[in-house]
């Protein structure tokens, strides 16, 4: 299924999963989280994570304890480590 691109504005998009490093919140280091989804355009080249997939990595990795993450995860196994908090309380 092809969707519009973002940046071309194109419907040369389509959704598929690419490797992304995101810097941790408290800035000590970054990760490697793959397969990772992402919107990918034939039309300009751009790969991309959609607004939702960012706010989701961004907030998970704010409620876990990253000093125990690996250098590289998945995405899907990102999502599953224990929260220490059940929410960010700080998003209003």
């Amino acid at each position: 299924m092809t969707v519009q691109c973002a940046w071309c504005e194109e419907e040369k998009a389509v959704e598929t999963t690419n490797t992304a490093y995101w810097e941790l919140p408290d800035g000590t280091r970054s990760i490697e989280i793959t397969h990772m989804p992402c919107i990918s355009c034939s039309g300009c080249g751009m790969s991309y994570q959609e607004e939702e997939i960012i706010e989701e990595v961004e907030t998970q990795l704010l409620l876990v304890d990253t000093k125990k993450l690996d250098e590289s995860i998945r995405y899907d196994e990102l999502l599953k480590v224990p929260r220490l908090l059940k929410r960010n309380y700080f998003k209003f």
